[in-house]
Protein backbone atom coordinates (compact mmCIF):
# COMPACT_ATOMS: atom_id res chain seq x y z
CA UNK A 1 0.00 0.00 0.00
CA UNK A 2 1.20 3.54 -0.75
CA UNK A 3 1.57 5.95 2.14
CA UNK A 4 2.60 9.61 2.03
CA UNK A 5 6.20 10.02 3.15
CA UNK A 6 5.36 12.94 5.44
CA UNK A 7 4.85 11.54 8.96
CA UNK A 8 2.16 14.07 9.97
CA UNK A 9 -0.01 12.99 7.03
CA UNK A 10 0.49 9.35 8.03
CA UNK A 11 -0.65 10.09 11.59
CA UNK A 12 -3.79 11.88 10.42
CA UNK A 13 -4.77 9.10 8.05
CA UNK A 14 -4.16 6.35 10.61
CA UNK A 15 -6.20 8.08 13.30
CA UNK A 16 -9.04 8.68 10.82
CA UNK A 17 -8.95 4.99 9.89
CA UNK A 18 -9.05 3.74 13.46
CA UNK A 19 -11.82 6.20 14.36
CA UNK A 20 -14.01 4.90 11.54
CA UNK A 21 -14.15 8.02 9.37
CA UNK A 22 -15.04 6.40 6.08
CA UNK A 23 -16.16 9.12 3.66
CA UNK A 24 -13.51 11.59 2.47
CA UNK A 25 -14.48 14.41 0.08
CA UNK A 26 -11.35 15.82 -1.52
CA UNK A 27 -11.04 19.19 -3.21
CA UNK A 28 -8.12 18.74 -5.66
CA UNK A 29 -4.98 20.76 -4.91
CA UNK A 30 -1.27 20.46 -4.32
CA UNK A 31 -0.60 21.30 -0.68
CA UNK A 32 -3.06 18.57 0.38
CA UNK A 33 -1.31 15.99 -1.84
CA UNK A 34 0.08 14.00 1.14
CA UNK A 35 -3.46 13.60 2.50
CA UNK A 36 -4.95 12.81 -0.90
CA UNK A 37 -2.31 10.13 -1.56
CA UNK A 38 -2.94 8.54 1.83
CA UNK A 39 -6.73 8.51 1.67
CA UNK A 40 -7.11 7.46 -1.97
CA UNK A 41 -4.66 4.55 -1.67
CA UNK A 42 -6.27 3.16 1.49
CA UNK A 43 -9.22 0.77 0.93
CA UNK A 44 -10.73 1.76 4.28
CA UNK A 45 -11.84 5.09 2.82
CA UNK A 46 -14.45 5.99 0.22
CA UNK A 47 -13.06 9.04 -1.56
CA UNK A 48 -14.80 11.63 -3.73
CA UNK A 49 -13.19 14.33 -5.87
CA UNK A 50 -15.14 17.60 -6.16
CA UNK A 51 -13.32 20.63 -7.55
CA UNK A 52 -15.50 23.47 -6.25
CA UNK A 53 -14.77 23.73 -2.52
CA UNK A 54 -18.15 25.21 -1.60
CA UNK A 55 -19.93 22.39 -3.43
CA UNK A 56 -17.57 19.81 -1.94
CA UNK A 57 -18.37 20.87 1.61
CA UNK A 58 -22.13 20.80 1.03
CA UNK A 59 -21.82 17.43 -0.69
CA UNK A 60 -20.02 16.13 2.41
CA UNK A 61 -22.75 17.71 4.55
CA UNK A 62 -25.37 15.77 2.57
CA UNK A 63 -23.59 12.47 3.21
CA UNK A 64 -23.24 13.24 6.92
CA UNK A 65 -26.90 14.24 7.06
CA UNK A 66 -27.83 10.74 5.94
CA UNK A 67 -25.34 8.53 7.80
CA UNK A 68 -25.31 10.58 11.05
CA UNK A 69 -21.55 10.15 11.30
CA UNK A 70 -18.69 12.56 10.62
CA UNK A 71 -17.62 13.04 7.02
CA UNK A 72 -14.28 14.66 6.20
CA UNK A 73 -13.67 17.30 3.56
CA UNK A 74 -10.05 17.96 2.55
CA UNK A 75 -8.58 21.00 0.79
CA UNK A 76 -5.35 22.71 -0.19
CA UNK A 77 -4.03 25.88 1.41
CA UNK A 78 -5.20 29.45 0.84
CA UNK A 79 -8.66 30.71 -0.05
CA UNK A 80 -9.85 27.16 -0.82
CA UNK A 81 -10.49 26.73 2.90
CA UNK A 82 -12.71 29.81 3.14
CA UNK A 83 -15.11 28.32 0.60
CA UNK A 84 -15.99 25.63 3.12
CA UNK A 85 -17.45 28.18 5.52
CA UNK A 86 -21.11 28.22 4.35
CA UNK A 87 -21.42 24.45 4.80
CA UNK A 88 -19.43 24.63 8.04
CA UNK A 89 -21.91 27.14 9.50
CA UNK A 90 -24.84 25.03 8.27
CA UNK A 91 -23.35 21.98 10.00
CA UNK A 92 -23.01 23.97 13.23
CA UNK A 93 -26.63 25.11 13.35
CA UNK A 94 -28.08 21.86 11.98
CA UNK A 95 -25.96 19.72 14.33
CA UNK A 96 -24.38 17.68 11.54
CA UNK A 97 -20.91 16.17 12.14
CA UNK A 98 -18.39 17.52 9.62
CA UNK A 99 -14.59 17.45 9.73
CA UNK A 100 -12.72 20.05 7.73
CA UNK A 101 -9.12 18.95 7.18
CA UNK A 102 -7.08 21.73 5.62
CA UNK A 103 -3.50 21.54 4.37
CA UNK A 104 -1.40 24.59 5.18
CA UNK A 105 2.02 26.09 4.60
CA UNK A 106 4.47 25.76 7.49
CA UNK A 107 4.09 28.56 10.04
CA UNK A 108 7.33 30.15 8.88
CA UNK A 109 5.70 30.83 5.49
CA UNK A 110 2.65 32.69 6.84
CA UNK A 111 2.50 36.46 6.25
CA UNK A 112 5.83 36.72 4.40
CA UNK A 113 4.34 37.06 0.91
CA UNK A 114 4.35 33.36 0.00
CA UNK A 115 1.73 32.36 -2.58
CA UNK A 116 -1.57 30.71 -1.79
CA UNK A 117 -1.10 31.43 1.91
CA UNK A 118 -3.54 32.93 4.40
CA UNK A 119 -4.04 32.77 8.17
CA UNK A 120 -5.78 29.40 8.35
CA UNK A 121 -5.57 28.63 12.04
CA UNK A 122 -8.90 29.11 13.86
CA UNK A 123 -10.50 30.52 10.71
CA UNK A 124 -13.85 28.94 11.68
CA UNK A 125 -13.57 29.94 15.35
CA UNK A 126 -17.08 31.42 15.58
CA UNK A 127 -18.73 28.16 14.55
CA UNK A 128 -16.20 25.41 15.19
CA UNK A 129 -16.72 23.00 18.08
CA UNK A 130 -12.99 22.28 18.15
CA UNK A 131 -9.89 23.64 16.37
CA UNK A 132 -6.83 21.41 16.03
CA UNK A 133 -3.89 23.57 14.91
CA UNK A 134 -1.18 21.02 14.28
CA UNK A 135 2.59 21.43 14.23
CA UNK A 136 4.55 20.40 11.16
CA UNK A 137 6.21 17.42 12.81
CA UNK A 138 4.38 14.47 14.40
CA UNK A 139 4.05 14.51 18.17
CA UNK A 140 1.89 13.20 20.98
CA UNK A 141 0.31 16.65 21.17
CA UNK A 142 -0.67 16.48 17.50
CA UNK A 143 -2.17 13.03 18.01
CA UNK A 144 -4.21 14.24 20.97
CA UNK A 145 -5.54 17.23 19.00
CA UNK A 146 -6.57 15.04 16.04
CA UNK A 147 -8.28 12.57 18.38
CA UNK A 148 -10.11 15.32 20.22
CA UNK A 149 -11.34 16.91 17.01
CA UNK A 150 -12.80 13.63 15.74
CA UNK A 151 -14.24 12.71 19.15
CA UNK A 152 -15.90 16.14 19.36
CA UNK A 153 -17.50 15.76 15.93
CA UNK A 154 -18.98 12.45 17.06
CA UNK A 155 -20.06 13.51 20.54
CA UNK A 156 -21.35 17.02 19.84
CA UNK A 157 -22.73 16.42 16.33
CA UNK A 158 -21.17 19.40 14.65
CA UNK A 159 -18.22 20.76 12.65
CA UNK A 160 -14.55 20.72 13.67
CA UNK A 161 -11.40 21.97 11.95
CA UNK A 162 -8.01 20.30 11.69
CA UNK A 163 -5.27 22.45 10.14
CA UNK A 164 -2.14 20.56 9.05
CA UNK A 165 1.03 22.31 7.76
CA UNK A 166 3.14 20.46 5.18
CA UNK A 167 6.51 21.38 3.70
CA UNK A 168 7.61 20.32 0.22
CA UNK A 169 8.25 17.80 -1.26
CA UNK A 170 4.59 16.80 -1.07
CA UNK A 171 4.22 13.86 -3.45
CA UNK A 172 6.77 11.35 -2.16
CA UNK A 173 5.45 7.98 -1.01
CA UNK A 174 6.65 5.03 1.04
CA UNK A 175 5.54 1.42 1.40
CA UNK A 176 5.52 1.30 5.21
CA UNK A 177 4.21 3.55 7.95
CA UNK A 178 6.85 5.31 10.01
CA UNK A 179 4.48 6.35 12.79
CA UNK A 180 2.26 4.68 15.36
CA UNK A 181 -0.08 7.45 16.50
CA UNK A 182 -1.84 7.48 19.84
CA UNK A 183 -5.57 6.69 19.82
CA UNK A 184 -7.81 8.29 22.44
CA UNK A 185 -11.27 6.77 22.92
CA UNK A 186 -14.31 8.99 22.83
CA UNK A 187 -15.57 9.82 26.29
CA UNK A 188 -18.98 8.24 26.81
CA UNK A 189 -21.51 10.83 27.98
CA UNK A 190 -24.20 9.32 30.16
CA UNK A 191 -27.31 11.27 29.19
CA UNK A 192 -29.46 10.26 32.12
CA UNK A 193 -32.70 12.16 32.43
CA UNK A 194 -33.26 14.06 35.65
CA UNK A 195 -36.25 13.69 37.96
CA UNK A 196 -39.17 14.99 35.91
CA UNK A 197 -41.97 14.42 38.43
CA UNK A 198 -42.72 18.12 38.99
CA UNK A 199 -42.78 18.77 35.23
CA UNK A 200 -45.09 15.80 34.69
CA UNK A 201 -47.42 17.18 37.35
CA UNK A 202 -47.56 20.55 35.58
CA UNK A 203 -48.20 18.73 32.32
CA UNK A 204 -51.03 16.66 33.77
CA UNK A 205 -52.84 19.68 35.23
CA UNK A 206 -52.54 21.86 32.12
CA UNK A 207 -55.43 21.92 29.65
CA UNK A 208 -53.55 23.75 26.87
CA UNK A 209 -50.26 22.22 25.78
CA UNK A 210 -48.62 22.98 22.45
CA UNK A 211 -45.93 20.65 21.08
CA UNK A 212 -43.96 22.26 18.27
CA UNK A 213 -41.61 19.95 16.35
CA UNK A 214 -38.81 21.23 14.12
CA UNK A 215 -36.62 19.28 11.71
CA UNK A 216 -35.92 15.68 12.71
CA UNK A 217 -34.28 12.67 11.11
CA UNK A 218 -36.77 9.96 10.10
CA UNK A 219 -37.54 7.42 12.85
CA UNK A 220 -35.76 9.49 15.48
CA UNK A 221 -38.72 9.09 17.85
CA UNK A 222 -40.73 5.92 18.37
CA UNK A 223 -44.24 6.12 16.97
CA UNK A 224 -45.83 5.00 20.25
CA UNK A 225 -44.71 8.24 21.92
CA UNK A 226 -45.93 10.30 18.98
CA UNK A 227 -49.30 8.55 19.22
CA UNK A 228 -49.64 9.35 22.93
CA UNK A 229 -49.16 13.04 22.16
CA UNK A 230 -51.54 12.92 19.22
CA UNK A 231 -54.31 11.20 21.20
CA UNK A 232 -54.26 13.61 24.17
CA UNK A 233 -57.19 16.04 24.00
CA UNK A 234 -55.21 18.72 25.85
CA UNK A 235 -52.29 18.61 23.39
CA UNK A 236 -51.95 20.26 19.99
CA UNK A 237 -48.98 18.97 18.01
CA UNK A 238 -47.72 21.21 15.21
CA UNK A 239 -45.13 19.90 12.78
CA UNK A 240 -43.27 21.14 9.74
CA UNK A 241 -42.54 19.41 6.46
CA UNK A 242 -39.03 18.55 7.73
CA UNK A 243 -40.28 17.08 11.04
CA UNK A 244 -40.66 13.57 9.55
CA UNK A 245 -43.27 12.58 12.17
CA UNK A 246 -46.90 11.78 11.49
CA UNK A 247 -50.26 11.33 13.19
CA UNK A 248 -53.80 12.07 11.96
CA UNK A 249 -54.32 14.65 14.71
CA UNK A 250 -51.13 16.58 14.05
CA UNK A 251 -51.32 20.01 12.44
CA UNK A 252 -48.92 19.87 9.51
CA UNK A 253 -49.69 23.15 7.74
CA UNK A 254 -49.03 25.70 10.48
CA UNK A 255 -49.31 28.88 8.42
CA UNK A 256 -52.55 27.70 6.82
CA UNK A 257 -54.07 27.29 10.28
CA UNK A 258 -52.96 30.42 12.13
CA UNK A 259 -52.52 33.13 9.48
CA UNK A 260 -56.25 34.04 9.43
CA UNK A 261 -56.48 34.07 13.27
CA UNK A 262 -58.08 37.08 14.95
CA UNK A 263 -56.84 38.54 18.24
CA UNK A 264 -59.42 36.45 20.06
CA UNK A 265 -58.33 33.30 18.22
CA UNK A 266 -54.72 33.87 19.26
CA UNK A 267 -55.71 34.41 22.88
CA UNK A 268 -57.71 31.18 22.94
CA UNK A 269 -54.87 29.26 21.28
CA UNK A 270 -52.17 30.63 23.64
CA UNK A 271 -50.73 27.56 25.41
CA UNK A 272 -49.89 27.16 29.09
CA UNK A 273 -46.97 24.88 28.25
CA UNK A 274 -44.89 24.91 25.06
CA UNK A 275 -42.83 21.77 24.47
CA UNK A 276 -40.33 21.93 21.59
CA UNK A 277 -37.77 19.62 20.05
CA UNK A 278 -36.10 19.19 16.67
CA UNK A 279 -34.24 21.70 14.52
CA UNK A 280 -34.97 25.19 13.29
CA UNK A 281 -38.57 26.26 12.67
CA UNK A 282 -39.46 27.55 9.20
CA UNK A 283 -42.78 29.24 9.99
CA UNK A 284 -42.35 32.93 10.78
CA UNK A 285 -45.97 33.12 11.83
CA UNK A 286 -45.72 30.57 14.63
CA UNK A 287 -42.58 32.30 15.90
CA UNK A 288 -44.32 35.68 15.90
CA UNK A 289 -47.35 34.17 17.69
CA UNK A 290 -45.32 32.56 20.47
CA UNK A 291 -43.21 35.68 21.00
CA UNK A 292 -46.34 37.78 21.48
CA UNK A 293 -48.59 35.25 23.23
CA UNK A 294 -46.00 33.56 25.38
CA UNK A 295 -46.69 30.36 27.33
CA UNK A 296 -46.15 30.23 31.08
CA UNK A 297 -43.55 27.52 30.55
CA UNK A 298 -41.39 26.62 27.56
CA UNK A 299 -39.48 23.34 27.71
CA UNK A 300 -36.99 22.35 25.04
CA UNK A 301 -35.61 18.84 24.58
CA UNK A 302 -32.18 18.48 22.98
CA UNK A 303 -29.10 16.70 24.28
CA UNK A 304 -26.84 19.54 23.13
CA UNK A 305 -28.50 22.94 22.78
CA UNK A 306 -31.58 25.00 23.55
CA UNK A 307 -32.19 28.26 21.72
CA UNK A 308 -34.52 30.73 23.41
CA UNK A 309 -36.35 31.30 20.13
CA UNK A 310 -39.52 32.70 21.70
CA UNK A 311 -38.03 34.63 24.59
CA UNK A 312 -39.66 32.48 27.27
CA UNK A 313 -37.47 29.37 27.70
CA UNK A 314 -37.85 27.98 31.23
CA UNK A 315 -36.31 24.49 31.00
CA UNK A 316 -33.78 22.68 28.84
CA UNK A 317 -33.91 18.88 29.07
CA UNK A 318 -30.40 17.86 27.98
CA UNK A 319 -31.34 14.47 26.58
CA UNK A 320 -32.41 12.99 23.26
CA UNK A 321 -36.17 13.43 22.68
CA UNK A 322 -36.85 9.69 22.43
CA UNK A 323 -35.12 9.08 25.76
CA UNK A 324 -37.09 11.93 27.33
CA UNK A 325 -40.45 10.53 26.25
CA UNK A 326 -39.45 7.04 27.34
CA UNK A 327 -39.49 8.35 30.92
CA UNK A 328 -42.02 11.15 30.59
CA UNK A 329 -44.98 9.14 29.29
CA UNK A 330 -44.81 6.85 32.34
CA UNK A 331 -45.65 9.84 34.53
CA UNK A 332 -48.26 11.56 32.39
CA UNK A 333 -51.96 11.08 31.89
CA UNK A 334 -54.42 12.35 29.31
CA UNK A 335 -56.18 15.50 30.42
CA UNK A 336 -59.77 16.40 29.66
CA UNK A 337 -59.81 19.45 27.43
CA UNK A 338 -61.24 20.86 24.20
CA UNK A 339 -57.92 22.45 23.16
CA UNK A 340 -57.12 19.91 20.44
CA UNK A 341 -60.74 19.53 19.33
CA UNK A 342 -61.07 23.26 18.62
CA UNK A 343 -57.97 23.32 16.47
CA UNK A 344 -58.89 20.16 14.58
CA UNK A 345 -62.22 21.79 13.64
CA UNK A 346 -60.26 24.74 12.27
CA UNK A 347 -57.96 22.30 10.47
CA UNK A 348 -60.97 20.73 8.75
CA UNK A 349 -62.34 24.11 7.71
CA UNK A 350 -58.99 25.25 6.36
CA UNK A 351 -58.63 21.99 4.41
CA UNK A 352 -61.95 22.57 2.68
CA UNK A 353 -61.08 26.19 1.87
CA UNK A 354 -57.65 25.09 0.62
CA UNK A 355 -59.15 22.65 -1.87
CA UNK A 356 -61.72 25.23 -3.05
CA UNK A 357 -59.11 27.90 -3.63
CA UNK A 358 -56.60 25.62 -5.37
CA UNK A 359 -59.31 24.42 -7.76
CA UNK A 360 -59.91 27.89 -9.16
CA UNK A 361 -56.47 29.52 -9.39
CA UNK A 362 -54.37 29.76 -12.57
CA UNK A 363 -51.04 28.02 -13.07
CA UNK A 364 -48.63 29.65 -10.63
CA UNK A 365 -46.08 28.56 -8.01
CA UNK A 366 -48.79 27.52 -5.56
CA UNK A 367 -50.65 25.51 -8.20
CA UNK A 368 -47.41 23.85 -9.34
CA UNK A 369 -46.53 22.75 -5.81
CA UNK A 370 -50.06 21.44 -5.34
CA UNK A 371 -49.57 19.28 -8.43
CA UNK A 372 -45.99 18.18 -7.74
CA UNK A 373 -45.96 17.23 -4.05
CA UNK A 374 -48.82 14.68 -4.10
CA UNK A 375 -47.20 12.96 -7.10
CA UNK A 376 -43.87 12.27 -5.41
CA UNK A 377 -43.23 8.56 -5.12
CA UNK A 378 -43.76 6.81 -1.76
CA UNK A 379 -40.66 5.66 0.16
CA UNK A 380 -38.48 8.21 -1.58
CA UNK A 381 -36.53 11.20 -0.32
CA UNK A 382 -37.31 14.86 -0.89
CA UNK A 383 -34.66 17.55 -0.58
CA UNK A 384 -36.00 21.13 -0.66
CA UNK A 385 -34.08 24.34 -1.24
CA UNK A 386 -34.59 27.45 0.87
CA UNK A 387 -36.62 30.64 0.38
CA UNK A 388 -39.88 30.08 -1.55
CA UNK A 389 -39.75 26.27 -2.12
CA UNK A 390 -39.61 25.30 1.58
CA UNK A 391 -42.42 27.75 2.37
CA UNK A 392 -44.70 26.46 -0.37
CA UNK A 393 -43.97 22.90 0.75
CA UNK A 394 -45.28 23.83 4.21
CA UNK A 395 -48.74 24.39 2.71
CA UNK A 396 -49.24 21.08 0.87
CA UNK A 397 -49.58 17.61 2.39
CA UNK A 398 -46.86 15.09 1.52
CA UNK A 399 -47.03 11.29 1.67
CA UNK A 400 -45.93 10.17 5.14
CA UNK A 401 -43.46 7.60 3.73
CA UNK A 402 -41.36 10.35 2.10
CA UNK A 403 -38.31 11.57 4.03
CA UNK A 404 -37.90 15.36 3.84
CA UNK A 405 -34.73 17.42 4.35
CA UNK A 406 -33.74 21.06 4.00
CA UNK A 407 -30.68 23.10 5.06
CA UNK A 408 -32.50 25.10 7.73
CA UNK A 409 -29.54 25.64 10.02
CA UNK A 410 -28.62 28.92 8.34
CA UNK A 411 -31.49 28.87 5.81
CA UNK A 412 -29.11 29.76 3.00
CA UNK A 413 -29.63 29.16 -0.71
CA UNK A 414 -25.96 28.45 -1.30
CA UNK A 415 -25.64 24.66 -1.26
CA UNK A 416 -29.01 22.97 -1.65
CA UNK A 417 -28.16 21.14 -4.88
CA UNK A 418 -24.79 19.91 -3.59
CA UNK A 419 -26.33 18.76 -0.30
CA UNK A 420 -29.08 16.91 -2.12
CA UNK A 421 -26.62 15.08 -4.37
CA UNK A 422 -24.45 14.12 -1.40
CA UNK A 423 -27.52 12.87 0.45
CA UNK A 424 -28.74 10.92 -2.58
CA UNK A 425 -25.36 9.25 -3.06
CA UNK A 426 -25.37 8.14 0.59
CA UNK A 427 -29.00 7.14 1.09
CA UNK A 428 -29.41 5.21 -2.19
CA UNK A 429 -33.11 6.10 -2.09
CA UNK A 430 -34.80 7.69 -5.10
CA UNK A 431 -34.28 11.40 -4.42
CA UNK A 432 -36.02 14.50 -5.74
CA UNK A 433 -34.68 18.02 -5.22
CA UNK A 434 -37.20 20.84 -5.51
CA UNK A 435 -35.29 24.08 -6.03
CA UNK A 436 -36.01 27.69 -6.85
CA UNK A 437 -34.30 29.31 -9.80
CA UNK A 438 -32.01 31.68 -7.87
CA UNK A 439 -30.82 29.02 -5.43
CA UNK A 440 -30.29 26.53 -8.24
CA UNK A 441 -28.29 28.95 -10.38
CA UNK A 442 -26.27 30.01 -7.34
CA UNK A 443 -25.21 26.40 -6.75
CA UNK A 444 -25.07 25.32 -10.40
CA UNK A 445 -21.53 24.01 -9.90
CA UNK A 446 -23.18 21.36 -7.72
CA UNK A 447 -23.91 19.52 -10.98
CA UNK A 448 -20.16 19.36 -11.67
CA UNK A 449 -20.15 16.08 -9.81
CA UNK A 450 -19.33 12.51 -10.84
CA UNK A 451 -21.45 10.91 -8.11
CA UNK A 452 -24.98 11.85 -9.16
CA UNK A 453 -27.21 8.74 -8.99
CA UNK A 454 -29.07 7.79 -12.15
CA UNK A 455 -32.41 8.08 -10.36
CA UNK A 456 -31.72 11.60 -9.02
CA UNK A 457 -34.25 14.19 -10.15
CA UNK A 458 -34.49 17.97 -9.93
CA UNK A 459 -37.74 19.91 -10.19
CA UNK A 460 -36.69 23.49 -10.85
CA UNK A 461 -39.29 26.20 -10.17
CA UNK A 462 -38.34 29.08 -12.44
CA UNK A 463 -40.38 32.23 -11.86
CA UNK A 464 -37.73 34.56 -13.28
CA UNK A 465 -36.24 35.79 -10.00
CA UNK A 466 -36.29 35.68 -6.22
CA UNK A 467 -40.03 35.31 -5.76
CA UNK A 468 -39.73 35.39 -1.98
CA UNK A 469 -39.01 39.14 -2.15
CA UNK A 470 -42.38 39.79 -3.77
CA UNK A 471 -44.12 38.25 -0.76
CA UNK A 472 -42.09 40.09 1.89
CA UNK A 473 -43.08 43.61 3.03
CA UNK A 474 -41.43 46.37 1.01
CA UNK A 475 -42.13 45.05 -2.49
CA UNK A 476 -42.63 47.71 -5.12
CA UNK A 477 -42.51 47.25 -8.88
CA UNK A 478 -39.42 49.23 -9.86
CA UNK A 479 -36.05 48.73 -11.59
CA UNK A 480 -34.33 48.95 -8.20
CA UNK A 481 -36.49 46.18 -6.72
CA UNK A 482 -36.25 43.97 -9.81
CA UNK A 483 -32.47 44.28 -10.04
CA UNK A 484 -31.25 44.47 -6.46
CA UNK A 485 -33.82 42.43 -4.54
CA UNK A 486 -35.66 40.05 -6.85
CA UNK A 487 -32.66 39.54 -9.18
CA UNK A 488 -34.80 39.33 -12.31
CA UNK A 489 -33.41 37.14 -15.09
CA UNK A 490 -34.33 35.34 -18.29
CA UNK A 491 -32.08 32.32 -17.77
CA UNK A 492 -33.07 28.68 -18.09
CA UNK A 493 -31.33 25.47 -17.04
CA UNK A 494 -31.48 23.85 -20.49
CA UNK A 495 -27.80 24.12 -21.39
CA UNK A 496 -26.64 23.32 -17.85
CA UNK A 497 -28.73 20.15 -17.93
CA UNK A 498 -27.30 19.06 -21.27
CA UNK A 499 -23.71 19.90 -20.27
CA UNK A 500 -23.94 17.74 -17.16
CA UNK A 501 -25.80 14.81 -18.75
CA UNK A 502 -29.30 15.38 -17.37
CA UNK A 503 -32.41 14.66 -19.37
CA UNK A 504 -34.15 18.03 -19.70
CA UNK A 505 -37.92 18.50 -19.54
CA UNK A 506 -40.04 21.66 -19.34
CA UNK A 507 -43.51 22.70 -18.32
CA UNK A 508 -45.43 25.96 -18.15
CA UNK A 509 -49.00 24.82 -17.49
CA UNK A 510 -50.92 22.20 -15.53
CA UNK A 511 -51.32 19.60 -18.28
CA UNK A 512 -47.68 19.64 -19.37
CA UNK A 513 -46.53 19.52 -15.74
CA UNK A 514 -48.46 16.33 -15.09
CA UNK A 515 -47.02 14.78 -18.26
CA UNK A 516 -43.56 16.01 -17.36
CA UNK A 517 -43.79 14.37 -13.93
CA UNK A 518 -44.82 11.08 -15.54
CA UNK A 519 -41.87 11.24 -17.93
CA UNK A 520 -39.49 12.24 -15.14
CA UNK A 521 -40.43 9.35 -12.88
CA UNK A 522 -40.31 6.90 -15.78
CA UNK A 523 -36.64 7.76 -16.45
CA UNK A 524 -34.20 6.04 -14.11
CA UNK A 525 -31.25 5.50 -16.43
CA UNK A 526 -30.00 9.07 -16.18
CA UNK A 527 -30.74 12.02 -13.88
CA UNK A 528 -33.58 14.31 -14.92
CA UNK A 529 -34.16 18.04 -14.61
CA UNK A 530 -37.76 19.20 -15.01
CA UNK A 531 -37.94 22.99 -15.31
CA UNK A 532 -41.31 24.48 -14.40
CA UNK A 533 -41.93 28.02 -15.60
CA UNK A 534 -44.44 30.10 -13.63
CA UNK A 535 -45.55 33.73 -14.15
CA UNK A 536 -43.33 36.18 -12.28
CA UNK A 537 -46.00 38.82 -11.67
CA UNK A 538 -48.81 36.55 -10.46
CA UNK A 539 -47.28 34.27 -7.83
CA UNK A 540 -47.27 36.69 -4.91
CA UNK A 541 -50.86 37.84 -5.54
CA UNK A 542 -52.12 34.25 -5.68
CA UNK A 543 -50.31 33.30 -2.47
CA UNK A 544 -51.43 36.34 -0.48
CA UNK A 545 -55.04 35.83 -1.64
CA UNK A 546 -54.78 32.19 -0.54
CA UNK A 547 -54.42 33.22 3.10
CA UNK A 548 -57.34 35.67 2.79
CA UNK A 549 -59.70 32.98 1.51
CA UNK A 550 -58.99 30.41 4.24
CA UNK A 551 -61.65 31.77 6.60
Amino acid sequence: MKYPKIPLAQSIIEIFRVKGIQHIVISPGSRNAPLTIGFVNNPNFTCYSIADERCAAFFALGIAQQINKPVAVVCTSGSALLNYYPAFAEAFYSEIPLIVLSADRPKSKIDIGDGQTIRQENVFANHSLFNANLDEFPSDENDLLINEAINTAFAKCGPVHINAPFEEPLYETVEELSVKPKIVSEEIVNNQIEDISSFANDWNTSKKKLVLIGGLNPNEIEQKYLDILGNDASVVVMTEVTSNVHHPNYVTNIDTIITPFTEQDFLEFQPDILLTFGGMIVSKRIKAFLRKYQPTQHWHIDKLRAYDTYGCLTKHFEVAPNKFFESFVLKTTSTESNYQEKLLKIKGLRSTKHVEYLSKIPFTDLKAFDIVLPKLKPNSQLQISNSSPIRYAQLISINSTIEVFCNRGTSGIDGSTSTAIGAASASKKPTVLIAGDIGFLYDSNGLWNNYIPKNFKIILMNNGGGGIFRILPGHDESPVFNTFFETSHCLTAEHLAKMYGFEYLTSSKEATLEKGLEAMFAQNEKPVLLEVFTPTLENDKILLQYFRELV
